[in-house]
């Protein structure tokens, strides 16, 4: 493993470890979307998150991380993320539901995503999902070696908000390898007076947008976690860990 401006970069093998570890995490996304309809509890998803670390010998990532007391955030509607599994919280049709999930494998962490509906959802639900999950792909498409990181948050920003949603601010994506958080931070909009970083080959990225229906602005709940839209409309979150190559970016997070 290499350093470049703080970044570390990856060799072949350690990328084959985070590849593992996110192939982990997808396979658990997978099994939780198929269990997704109305009448079930969030903590249902829990539980599968749980068992599978267990089935696969592997650790969740976010379970006791700062405090985090679940290996799963689970955020329904206006939530946008870190919300909690729950026995009381019931999904009903129309609701739309984020799983972020991740773990550890051998050292290395996986780290994704994604948000689904319940039954049938609403048009502007749909949309929204649909805009989330797209704009991450613009964002993925333009990770290349030689380009500027802002590029890539440039692209998640501008089709977002080209569809009339709301982009959140608070909560940015970040490298990850040894660790969950590492160097860069990896914004979903261009800040300003900022110079960004060069991608290069080895870098390992989660890319994450957090998507509105309305004012990107959020507010943390009473349990110091759940963050929700202000306005309380809906939100959309979609996460994939890739890495740099010379060839391009690759998305690590996928099952096969």
């Amino acid at each position: 493993m290499k350093k470049f401006r703080g970044v570390f970069l990856k060799n072949d093998r350690e990328i084959g470890l985070m590849r593992e570890a996110n192939r982990i995490v997808s396979r658990i996304l997978d099994e939780m979307g198929q269990a997704v309809e109305p009448g079930v509890t969030t903590m249902l998803f829990e539980k599968i998150a749980q068992a599978r670390c267990r089935d696969y010998k592997v650790r969740p990532a976010f379970l006791g991380y700062g405090g985090f007391p679940f290996a799963l955030c689970c955020s329904v509607n206006e939530e946008v993320v870190h919300g909690f599994p729950s026995d009381a919280r019931v999904l009903e049709e129309g609701d739309i539901v984020s799983f972020d999930m991740g773990v550890v494998y051998e050292g290395y962490y996986g780290d994704s995503a994604r948000t689904f509906a319940v039954g049938k959802v609403s048009d502007t639900a749909q949309r929204l999902m649909d805009v989330t999950r797209e704009s991450l792909m613009k964002g993925i498409a333009q990770a290349q070696p030689g380009r500027n990181l802002f590029e890539v948050s440039q692209a998640v920003q501008e089709y977002a908000e080209s569809a009339g949603f709301g982009v959140v601010r608070r909560f940015v994506g970040h490298g990850i390898g040894t660790r969950l958080h590492e160097k860069p931070e990896i914004p979903n909009f261009v800040p300003k007076g900022l110079p960004g970083v060069v991608l290069k080959p080895g870098m390992t990225l989660a890319i994450e947008p957090m998507i509105t229906e309305g004012s990107p602005e959020v507010e943390i709940l009473s349990d110091k976690w759940t963050a929700v839209t202000k306005d309380r409309k809906l939100s959309a979150h979609f996460e994939h860990t890739i890495a740099v190559t010379s060839d391009g970016p690759v998305i690590l997070s996928r099952s096969d």
